[in-house]
């Protein structure tokens, strides 16, 4: 019975993984729809914010969860915070966070 049960779960899992495997798109065809994406990256004394194809809106908080500073940042363009050395939690637009240290 276990044998049974390992086999199909062995075949169930590679069902799954055939089914996420996707071939790479031709050399010649064009990819549509690509937007830069936003980022945040800690630094000496600084934190960088980087807008994607969209203007974007960053919430800088303590570690103990104050919103420190909000920086509008253009889109297709980066922004420099000057900020003390510690630990900071970076939101963008309210879809995602990022944890930064800034030496």
């Amino acid at each position: 019975m276990k044998k049974i049960v390992y086999i199909s779960l062995i075949c169930a899992s590679l069902a799954a993984v055939n089914a996420w495997a996707t071939p790479w798109p031709a050399g010649n065809q064009r990819i549509e729809n690509v937007q830069a994406t936003a980022s945040v990256r800690g630094g000496d004394g600084r934190i960088v914010l980087t807008a994607g194809s969209e203007d974007a809106v960053f919430q800088i908080y303590s570690i103990t969860g104050q919103m420190v500073k909000q920086v509008k940042v253009n889109a297709e363009s980066h922004v420099s915070v000057e900020m003390p050395k510690g630990f900071y939690i970076v939101k963008f637009n309210n879809q995602w966070s990022r944890k930064v240290v800034v030496n």
